[in-house]
């Protein structure tokens, strides 16, 4: 079986592919464009690279692109341009997520399908009562309004959380939230929570973008690890060396 990956041309999407076929696995992702990825990904074997615009895509595409994965990885995002931010669509990472689940949910798979989000640590999880500051509530509130990113993060989680819910037949999820993101060449050690433990607003942390893959592959690939954070909005944070 095979592992699809929507964002794989971006500087996280990237990383989780190599990361995925480092551990032996077959990957499909879906780009705009194959020259955006690396050489080192357009010429593996183990990758096989789809050219589209994801939400061109019609449903009966979309449903043969995820027939036969284990797993499906979003690693979407909005390019931080004027018209990245502003332009259509603002709800790009909610509508990619509603669509492939769907899209899974039509074949009636046997044993449930990983989906994995990337997501911020600016979005609460709220299946919990996680402790925010009024302060914090206020920015984030504003830039809710004010960036549709953040709220279209924001609903895409929320989809899974609500709509996709913790009993569902075909689909098992995770929302994988990074603080401040950094790049680093190499992985280095790593700590998930359960919620922030910092502001993300005040007091951001850092999280590499390759230790973001690294976790997003050990999540997809490791049973224990699916096991412990499936139906949860897992944290990550680079480990602060003493």
């Amino acid at each position: 079986m095979s592992i699809l990956v929507v964002g794989a041309s971006g500087a996280t999407g990237r990383l989780l592919v190599k990361r995925l076929v480092d551990r032996g696995k077959s990957v499909k992702i879906i780009v705009r464009s194959a020259d955006a990825l690396p050489e080192l990904l357009r010429s593996n074997k183990n990758i096989s690279i789809i050219q589209a615009s994801l939400l061109s895509l019609s449903d009966t595409e979309l449903q043969n692109h995820v027939s036969g994965c284990e797993a499906v990885a979003s690693c979407l995002g909005h390019n931080l341009t004027f018209k990245g931010v502003f332009g259509a669509p603002r709800m790009l990472v909610t509508e990619a997520t509603r669509r492939l689940c769907l899209a899974i949910k039509s074949h009636s798979p046997m044993q449930p399908v990983k989906f994995v989000l990337m997501n911020t640590t600016g979005n609460r999880n709220r299946d919990l009562a996680e402790k925010v500051s009024f302060a914090q509530r206020l920015v984030v509130g504003l830039i809710r309004i004010l960036l549709p990113p953040h709220r279209d993060n924001e609903n895409a989680a929320d989809y899974l959380r609500v709509e996709i819910g913790q009993n569902d037949n075909a689909i098992e999820w995770a929302v994988v939230r990074p603080d401040g993101l950094i790049d680093e060449e190499l992985v280095t050690d790593y700590d998930i929570h359960p919620s922030p433990i910092r502001s993300a607003i005040f007091d951001a942390g850092k999280t590499s973008r390759i230790n973001v893959g690294d976790f997003m592959a050990e999540l997809i690939t490791n049973r224990d690890t699916w096991n412990t954070w499936k139906g949860r909005m897992p944290v990550i944070y680079n480990r602060v060396q003493p």
